[in-house]
C-alpha cells in the first residue's frame, strides 16, 4: 500500500511514541497535583511547553496546549474576538478549514458578529490589496489559514499579517496543514495566534497547541479549573504534550531537507499525472503550494469512484478535507476557486509525507491513469 493521504493524519512515529510512554505508565499523574508523581507530571509538562515554544520562535508562556487544530482555531477565534473590545467584524476568507469558519458563523448568529470573506483567486491565493479593503475600524480579528488542506496553497501570511496590524487588528492563522514543510516561526510570519495539530506530524490524535502573543487578551471557551493560565481548562494531557513537542523537534530538524525533495518529486507527480490523463487540472497555485500535496479535478468522472479504483490498485488517497468526508456537498474550497459543482466532485486529493519518495510518487502516476479511465468508461 501507498499512503498518500498524510493531510488527513499521518502515523505515530516511534521516537514518539517512545517518548509519550513513560506519561501513560508509571509518571501518570496530574501536573495539577502537589505530590511526587503529580510533580513528575508537571516538569514534563513544562518541558514540553518549552520545545513547543522554540519550534514557534516564542516564550513558553504563549503557549496553550489544546485537544488538536479544532479547538485551537475555535479558541484562537471565538476567544480573540470575543476579547476585543473593538468591534463585532471579522475577516477571513471562503477557504478556511471548517473549525474556523464554524466559529465564525458561530460568532455571527450567537454574538452579532459580521464578517467579511476576501475572495481568493482561481489559484486559492489572497490578493493583499483585497485583503486591505475589508479591513474597517471595527475589525477585532482577520484569520487566514497559511496553507490550504484541500489544495495546499501556500498564502503570503506575513503581508497579510502586516496590513491587519497596521489597523491595529490582531491576526490568527491556521497552521495544522503547513507544519513539517514550512517554518512556522511566529515573528517571522508576524501573527498574533497560530494554530497547530500533532498528528499532521506523526504525534497521535487528541493534542494539538495554540500560540497567542504576549498580552493578546483571550476569553476561555473551556470553563472550569482554569489550566493552561485559565486559557483552557482541564487537566492536561501530559502523554500528548511530550508527544507534540517530540515530533515537533523531529520535523524541525529535517523540515528543509524533506521540503525540497518532497517539493521535487510533486513537481515530477503533477507532470505525470498531466501527462497521464490530459483533462485533469491541478488545483490550487502551481508552485506556492505545499511540499506534500497535489490535487486534482477529473472532469467526466466521480471523484469517490477515482477513489476506490486507486485503492484496488493499492493506493490511498482522498477527495478532500477529511473532517467533510461522507458530506454530498461539494468542496466549499474549489467551489470558491470557482470550479463548478459537478466538476469539483471529481477531486482527488494526493498528501505524503518524508517517507514517500519520487520513486513511489512515480508509481503512481500510471495507476491514476488507469483508474481514471476506467471510471470514465464506466459513466458512458
Amino acid at each position: 500500500m501507498i499512503y498518500l493521504d498524510a493531510a488527513a493524519t499521518s502515523a505515530v512515529r516511534r521516537e514518539v511514541l517512545e517518548a509519550m510512554w513513560p506519561y501513560l505508565t508509571g509518571d501518570f499523574g496530574n501536573p495539577s497535583s502537589h505530590h511526587t508523581v503529580g510533580e513528575s507530571a508537571a516538569r514534563a509538562l513544562a518541558a514540553a511547553r518549552a520545545s513547543v515554544a522554540a519550534w514557534l520562535g516564542c516564550r513558553a508562556s504563549e503557549v496553550t496546549f489544546t485537544s488538536g487544530g479544532t479547538e485551537a482555531d475555535n479558541l484562537a477565534v471565538k476567544g480573540i474576538a470575543l476579547a476585543n473590545p473593538r468591534g463585532r467584524h471579522i475577516v477571513t476568507t471562503p477557504i478556511e478549514h471548517e473549525a474556523v469558519l464554524e466559529s465564525v458563523d458561530y460568532l455571527v448568529r450567537h454574538h452579532g458578529f459580521t464578517v467579511t470573506f476576501v475572495p481568493v483567486g482561481t489559484d486559492g491565493l489572497v490578493s493583499p490589496g483585497d485583503f486591505a479593503a475589508a479591513l474597517r475600524p471595527d475589525t477585532t480579528l482577520a484569520s487566514v489559514m497559511l496553507a490550504n488542506n484541500e489544495v495546499g496553497t501556500v498564502q503570503p501570511i506575513a503581508e497579510l499579517a502586516a496590513l491587519a496590524h497596521a489597523h491595529g487588528i490582531p491576526f490568527h492563522t491556521d497552521a495544522v496543514q503547513a507544519a513539517g514543510w514550512l517554518d512556522l516561526d511566529v515573528h517571522a510570519l508576524g501573527v498574533d495566534a497560530l494554530s497547530v495539530s500533532g498528528h499532521k506530524i506523526g504525534a497521535p490524535k487528541g493534542i494539538g497547541a495554540l500560540y497567542v502573543r504576549g498580552r493578546i487578551p483571550i476569553e476561555p471557551v473551556l470553563h472550569g479549573g482554569g489550566q493552561e493560565r485559565g486559557r483552557r481548562s482541564g487537566t492536561e494531557n501530559v502523554a500528548g504534550a511530550v508527544a507534540l513537542a517530540t515530533a515537533a523537534g523531529l520535523a524541525g530538524e529535517s523540515r528543509q531537507r524533506n521540503a525540497a525533495a518532497a517539493s521535487a518529486a510533486r513537481d515530477g507527480f503533477v507532470a505525470a499525472v498531466l501527462s497521464e490523463v490530459p483533462d485533469a487540472r491541478l488545483t490550487g497555485h502551481p508552485s506556492a503550494r505545499l511540499p506534500g500535496t497535489a490535487s486534482f479535478v477529473f472532469p467526466g468522472t466521480n471523484g469517490e469512484a477515482v477513489l476506490l479504483e486507486l485503492e484496488r490498485r493499492g493506493i490511498v488517497s482522498s477527495s478532500g478535507s477529511a473532517c467533510a468526508a461522507g458530506s454530498e456537498d461539494a468542496s466549499h474550497v474549489l467551489l470558491a476557486l470557482g470550479f463548478d459543482e459537478d466538476v469539483a466532485r471529481t477531486a482527488v486529493r494526493f498528501s505524503w509525507g518524508a517517507e514517500v519518495d519520487a520513486d513511489a510518487l512515480a508509481s503512481v502516476a500510471p495507476a491514476v491513469g488507469e483508474a481514471v479511465r476506467t471510471v470514465a468508461a464506466l459513466g458512458r
